[in-house]
């Protein structure tokens, strides 16, 4: 299964793919140019369809816990002053999510959308310290009738020209559900109350919509 911001790219990518093919055929008389050719194209094709993947994921939504909104790699998990909506300390989980991790967004938690921004900005590789507050991003908040007020922002990295986000204020959303995408590269940034049990150690690796990252 492939997301569907994705369906626009795969389509031009495989009329692109095949056309290369067919002409390759025909127009290129060494045989190992024309192969390598032809390899290099499917090659492609399959990069792009990896990368727009949507696995089926498993959530039993619950409002004592709070799952992993992406797949990738836990790369902070600090105290810090969140300054944009809190203005107060939080603890930030931040997960880096390489090119080949699934990039769907899913909602980490059940609850109601209280902001919703997007931010442009720049496109510094996603783990620079800078990149929470100064890369093209967007900023969620969801109120949680457990955790509160819990953020999350999606960050574009370096290769990242476009971040997708479904989720608009007044909304009831469901944790595990589809929130947006983040094309080529990016991260994730969650902020939670200070006194939450953090579930996961930093480097491990998660999965969006089944991972849990901590609970009351």
């Amino acid at each position: 299964m492939f997301h569907k911001e994705g369906a626009k790219i795969i389509l031009i990518t495989t009329v692109l793919v095949a056309i290369g093919i067919l002409a390759a055929d025909e127009l290129i008389s060494i045989v190992w140019l024309r192969m390598a050719i032809q390899i290099i194209g499917l090659i492609f094709l399959i990069l792009i369809l990896q990368f727009f993947r949507n696995p089926k994921r498993y959530t039993n939504p619950n409002d004592d816990y709070v799952i992993a909104p992406v797949d990738g790699k836990v790369v902070v998990i600090e105290e810090v002053y969140e300054g944009e909506y809190f203005k107060d300390q939080r603890l930030q989980v931040s997960i880096f999510m390489s090119p080949i991790n699934v990039h769907v967004t899913r909602y980490a938690v059940n609850g109601k959308v209280k902001f919703s921004k997007y931010h442009p900005g720049k496109y510094l590789v996603a783990w620079h310290p800078k990149a929470s507050t100064e890369n093209e991003r967007t900023t969620v908040v969801i109120e949680n009738r457990v955790f509160g007020e819990v953020l999350y922002r999606q960050i574009a990295g370096a290769l990242a020209k476009r971040i997708i986000n479904y989720a608009e204020e007044g909304m009831q959303v469901i944790q595990g559900a589809d929130a947006g995408f983040i094309k080529f590269g990016s991260r994730v940034d969650l902020y939670l109350p200070l006194g939450t049990k953090i579930k996961v150690n930093l480097n491990q690796t998660v999965k969006g919509g089944e991972t849990l990252i901590a609970e009351k």
